[in-house]
């Protein structure tokens, strides 16, 4: 460009040699070689003013054509305004830029054919005229073309280089200590919030409220398109759609689907709910076809059904029904449990009816309808001793002290004490003591006139008989062996007594009792005591003489009572087949009902060292299951059933009256009506 400048603007000069000079600028040199060597041209063609010229060639060497200005300086104005002059515009001097001619078409070929370089030239039409690009442009233009970046040394997907990763990274950019109001929440924010708080409380700012949607729906609409059709939030269910009409239904229909007139007449000799509700007939032309008589009965029909009848959505979900069982640990992990059947203690020919185990586990002592208290060696069943007291032993209970090896039986109407007579010599002297008994003793409150007990000398069995004025069902000893309690089935206040081994005293601890009792027991560590009733468990605290707790059992009626030996977890038995585990600590109703058993629970035991417990019943079997109670409050006891243990024979009706636990192995007693006793082990 700059070379056709310095043409227009000398026109006498030597076009030759312009020429020759373009020439080699062009293809001998860069771009900006080109802008060099046509200026350099242009000032000497100049004749005037050479340093000044050399001077900004020298200043101008850096630049490119592109920041060259345009040689027309007339501006953005139209060119189609100089179509009629013979001038385009006006050059920086005011001269006038005369239109050169313009060759024709054939001229033109004729060069494009001479010349191979000729592609390259660019008609300047602002400027009126060409302009030859060089090869590097070319090269733009083509990578343009392709749509690739102008420049060959610009990658447009260079690699990721991560800035966060440096040699010297653990070295923090600043070792100013934090500040503390890093820690610290800021108070401005905080009177921020407050002031916003407040302004929105005031109602000084306003939310924008959502725009109600319009509810529109089309009348002649789809009723199946469920997304149209809701009904304040709930999900539409589109209504039945009646029967299409088939070939029978047609005004023409074909000659197989019309009845003969015979087979009209059996209609009428069915029942009308076995009629066909249409009968097919043909007519020539559909105009022939008469209205629907009963068209507006089965429509008035519709609109009943429509209404009248409610329509659910079953929502129908696969699950596994193995998934919904509790996940419950291996047996194997659970061991050691009873399961089988080591020993049978055989020598009562009524029904065992109770049996109690000796604390250290040596002895066993049971009680028979047959008038007989039978001590057994535990490891080889020898029966040691017998006492034949003359009446139904009804319930056993071994003293829990091994220094005072005492039973206490109820027998008959009343409570009897003997000497069990094991153990050493000295033991044996110091029962013999505890068991005199001077006088009579009356130890009951002066304003009644019979005494609750009267405790006696029973001179047959060297032994101590507590009479009362009701029969005795139950007795259990306190975990210290001096205190023991009786229930007697009535309702009065005499119904539950406590008696003091050393002291020969009896008294009855409530003035009321809110239900008839069923059993009664001691805390196995505190100062606590259980009551059973038919339908509650109530929990006394006897140093202050008041009620803590009233467990509901939700029973028909309770049987059979034990004692966690943690003393926090309950368990009784009922007589409909039932078994309540209580955790008292978590709430006052069961924690689990397990309905185990077919008949009556005559029996429910906890053991003393492992996290077992054990029912029996009068179905003959007696079920042994898994309890752990874990010292963290937040987690519930673990209860999983282990086994069922069978072996004892019906007998009247009944089967296993009592079962209970050795102290020390995971060994499981069980006394049945068939006057057998078990022993189960692992």
């Amino acid at each position: 460009m700059g070379h056709n400048d310095g043409e227009h603007e000398h026109e006498g000069d030597d076009l030759s040699a312009d020429d020759s000079s373009w020439s080699d600028g062009v293809w001998s040199e860069d771009d900006d070689e080109v802008g060099e060597e046509t200026l350099s041209f242009e000032d000497s063609g100049s004749g005037s003013d050479g340093e000044s010229h050399e001077a900004a060639v020298a200043e101008e060497s850096d630049s490119s054509e592109d920041e060259v200005a345009p040689r027309n300086t007339v501006g953005d104005v139209p060119l189609e305004w100089y179509k009629d002059e013979e001038h385009i515009g006006y050059d920086i001097d005011g001269r006038k830029i005369k239109k050169r001619d313009r060759e024709g078409r054939i001229e033109a070929y004729l060069r494009n054919a001479d010349d191979a370089k000729n592609w390259r030239k660019i008609y300047d039409e602002y400027n009126d005229e060409e302009v030859q690009i060089t090869k590097d442009e070319a090269k733009i233009i083509s990578r343009l073309l392709k749509g690739k970046t102008p420049h060959t040394n610009v990658d447009p997907y260079p690699d990721y280089v991560d800035w966060f990763e440096y040699e010297d990274k653990g070295h923090p950019l600043s070792n100013a200590p934090e500040p503390k109001r890093r820690f610290v929440p800021s108070k401005w924010e905080q009177k921020k919030v407050v002031k916003l708080v407040r302004a929105i409380r005031n109602g000084w700012i306003k939310f924008d409220k959502p725009k109600e949607e319009q509810n529109l729906y089309l009348l002649w609409g789809d009723e199946t398109d469920t997304t149209d059709n809701k009904r304040h939030g709930l999900s539409y269910i589109p209504p039945p759609k009646p029967k299409l009409p088939g070939h029978e239904e047609s005004y023409n229909p074909s000659v197989e689907y019309i009845p003969t007139q015979e087979e009209i007449d059996s209609y009428q000799l069915m029942y009308e709910e076995d009629r066909p509700k249409f009968i097919p007939k043909r007519f020539e032309c559909l105009r022939s076809v008469p209205a629907y008589e009963k068209a507006l009965r089965e429509g008035f029909d519709r609109c009943l059904d429509l209404y009248l009848c409610p329509r659910t959505r079953k929502k129908r979900i696969n699950i596994d029904p193995e998934s919904l069982k509790p996940k419950l640990p291996s047996k194997k992990d659970l061991r050691p449990y009873p399961k089988t059947c080591y020993l049978e203690f055989k020598g009562h020919m009524s029904p065992v009816k109770s049996i109690s185990v000796e604390i250290t586990g040596q002895w066993l002592a049971s009680g028979s309808c047959d008038g007989t208290i039978r001590v057994w060696e535990v490891e080889t069943g020898r029966c040691l001793k017998v006492w034949d007291v003359g009446g139904d032993v009804r319930h056993i209970a071994w003293n829990p002290s091994p220094d005072r090896p005492i039973l206490a039986a109820v027998v008959g109407h009343d409570l009897l004490l003997i000497n069990a007579e094991v153990g050493s010599e000295e033991m044996q002297t110091m029962v013999k003591d505890l068991l005199k008994v001077d006088e009579m003793a009356l130890q009951d409150d002066t304003d009644d006139k019979k005494p609750a007990v009267r405790w006696l000398k029973h001179d047959k069995l060297d032994g101590i008989t507590l009479v009362h004025q009701k029969a005795v069902s139950n007795v259990e000893w306190h975990y210290k062996g001096d205190y023991f309690t009786t229930v007697v089935p009535t309702g009065d206040t005499r119904a539950v007594l406590l008696h003091q081994l050393t002291k020969k005293h009896s008294h009855h601890p409530f003035r009321k009792m809110p239900g008839l009792p069923v059993a009664a027991t001691f805390h196995p560590s505190q100062k606590m005591f259980f009551v059973a009733t038919k339908k509650f468990v109530q929990i006394y605290d006897l140093q202050k003489a008041q009620l803590v707790k009233k467990l509901e059992s939700g029973l028909r009626e309770i049987s059979s009572i034990s004692i966690h030996p943690g003393g926090d977890n309950v368990i009784v038995g009922s007589r409909d087949g039932k078994l309540c585990w209580f955790d008292t600590d978590l709430s006052t109703r069961p924690y689990k009902t397990l309905k185990i058993h077919s008949k009556d629970v005559t029996s429910v035991a906890f053991h003393r060292k492992y996290p077992l417990f054990a029912s029996s019943s009068e179905d003959c079997t007696a079920y042994v299951c898994h309890g752990m109670v874990y010292s963290d409050l937040n987690q519930n006891p673990l209860i999983v059933p282990l086994g069922i243990l069978r072996g004892h024979s019906s007998s009247d009706g009944r089967g296993v009256l009592d079962c209970k636990f050795h102290p020390k192995q995971p060994w499981l007693f069980t006394a049945g009506a068939d006057s057998v006793i078990r022993l189960y082990c692992d």
